[in-house]
């Protein structure tokens, strides 16, 4: 086996040492590293790409936009920036999501300790020192007393491996690695592969400049309108009067939003059809995910999910014109097992003469030739490539990483069969080593945000009683780590979610083993967490100093 550190420094050189290695400049990487300065700890943030951001720095493709509505989507921990910051939006678009990272880097001066354009490829836990020892790709090292990761769950595109993509003559452009300078698709024939999230965003916008469109779809979305628009200003006074209570009645709502278009508390049977579709009706007139929240129902009863989902098909089919269409666009598994869209003109943007639908479940891509995709034996000529293709979720991009723990354990081989890990916050075998927004946490099913702070003050506050006990280290025990595992797989088995194959599965990616990752119930999840430290860290293994 080849060592770990064969791309380091020799020993011998004194590594820059810091008691936080972040990995990733992304929202929860900045606020990880103004936390941990608030408690006087060195920290150091390491970020690949060439601006801060993370996702709002890579996902600029046309239409890209938060699906959590912008007073949501955005930091309560500090009360002057929630109220100096004004969002344009309803539901804000990537280039003011971009613009809100860069300001909270500036306004907390955090850029002097963001190393940018460095790339982590790997880190090893050194037994005897008790540190971590991360290294880039560019040879670069740290020894770090912790390392985070705040590379996020969806930061590692998927890319099929289409036969023949290399051969094609036009360009090719992933929604996730979408390039900086603007895309113009007027006159091109563009090729879309995908439907879901990004897709549905994108789509209208590049219907709109392309001479065609052919959107290639292997499973149809759901998706519900978001009735973006300009910010009431008179609306968003009324938030800022009392943010705090805002954020503390979103702090109860499952999943850490929707205070604003608060769920109901009753069943999709306790009512009249009549009264059951009313309901669907002003929840889909106000737009956004709150149309799960119109009965307590919808995720744990198949029957009364189908009411859901039978509404939004109908939907589908009173808007798109043509017949065959809206009937491929209709999905058939339940709402909500695989992340709700919420689009802009999605389906209407079928009506449009200039674009087609081919079902790829019927019509297999067999190969991409310079000229186009080859699908059911049918060449569909094309311009431009656009992969809509998604993420190799919540594991790919630490499973891309030489990381090692006690006793040089691979990553890759203690994940083989799939996440295993505590509370989504650590890993057995490896000491000091905390993951925010991963496997094991509800992050998924959660307005992230609110996520990114949980983990974010949790980390803090369990690096303060290790410091106050004298302490050097903690991990999760593997005793501990097999029943969480076991816990989020029994709350997923009361809900809908192990209905369809999703990336909450890793069904997405061709080999990936089949494990539900996310942890729904949120805010059950903060409770459990907090329960955890108050108890003096049970589940974990505490090293004295």
């Amino acid at each position: 086996m080849t060592s770990p550190n064969r791309h380091y420094r020799p020993l011998s050189q004194p590594l820059p040492a810091v008691d936080l290695l972040i990995v990733g400049a992304g929202l929860a990487g900045l606020y990880m590293l103004h936390k941990a300065r608030s408690q006087g700890l060195t920290a150091h943030v390491v970020e690949a790409a060439a601006g801060v951001g993370g996702t709002w720095y890579f996902n600029r493709y046309p239409g890209a936009r938060v699906d959590i509505q912008s007073l949501e989507y955005s930091f309560g921990f500090d009360e002057a920036l929630q109220q100096d910051w004004h969002w344009s939006e309803r539901y804000a678009g990537q280039p003011e999501l971009l613009r809100y990272a860069n300001h909270v880097a500036d306004r907390f001066g955090l850029r002097d300790a963001i190393q940018l354009e460095t790339r982590i490829v790997g880190a090893a836990f050194d037994e005897a020192a008790r540190r971590w020892v991360v290294r880039a790709e560019d040879g670069q090292a740290w020894s770090a007393r912790f390392l985070v990761l705040a590379s996020g769950p969806l930061s590692t595109p998927n890319t099929p491996d289409f036969p023949g993509l290399d051969t094609f003559s036009g360009p090719v452009h992933h929604t996730a690695r979408w390039p900086q300078q603007e895309v113009d698709f007027s006159g091109l024939r563009v090729a879309v592969v995908g439907t879901g999230s990004s897709a549905v965003q994108a789509i209208p916008v590049i219907a709109r400049q392309a001479s065609e469109l052919t959107v290639f779809q292997r499973t149809a979305s759901y998706a519900v309108p978001a009735h973006n628009g300009p910010l009431d200003p008179v609306f968003e006074a009324g938030i800022k009067a009392d943010y705090a209570g805002f954020r503390e009645r979103n702090q109860r709502m499952m999943g850490g939003f929707g205070s604003l278009m608060p769920p109901n508390a009753f069943s999709a049977f306790s009512v009249t059809p009549e009264q059951r579709d009313a309901m669907f009706e002003a929840r889909w007139r106000i737009g956004g995910f709150g149309l799960l929240g119109t009965f307590n129902d919808l995720i744990v009863n198949p029957a009364a999910n189908d009411l859901a989902a039978e509404f939004v098909r109908r939907k589908i089919r009173d808007t798109v014109h043509d017949p065959e269409t809206a009937r491929t666009l209709c999905p058939s598994h339940p709402i909500g097992c695989k992340r709700l869209c919420v689009d802009t003109g999605y389906y209407e943007a079928f009506n449009r003469p200039n674009v087609h639908l081919v079902d790829v479940s019927q019509q297999p891509i067999e190969r991409i030739t310079a000229e186009g995709l080859v699908s059911g034996g049918r060449l569909h000529r094309a311009d431009a490539l656009v992969l809509a293709t998604g993420f190799d979720a919540m594991t790919g991009t630490l499973l891309r990483l030489d990381l090692r723990g006690r006793g040089g354990l691979r990553i890759q081989d203690k994940w083989r069969a799939g996440p295993l890990n505590y509370l989504g916050l650590m890993v057995a075998g490896f000491p000091n080593l905390f993951n925010i927004a991963g496997p094991g946490s509800s992050s998924a099913f959660t307005n992230v945000i609110v996520s990114i702070e949980h983990h974010v003050n949790w980390i803090a506050r369990c690096i303060a009683d290790l410091d106050a006990s004298g302490q050097a280290t903690i991990e999760a025990t593997e005793a501990a780590e097999a029943d969480w595992v076991a816990h989020v797989n029994a709350v997923a088995s009361r809900t809908i979610y192990l209905t369809c194959n999703s990336w909450y599965l890793g069904a997405n990616i061709p080999g990936k083993p089949r494990m539900f990752m996310p942890l729904f119930g949120y805010p059950a999840y903060a409770q459990r967490c907090a329960e955890v430290a108050a108890n003096g860290y049970a589940g974990f293994k505490l090293t004295p100093a």
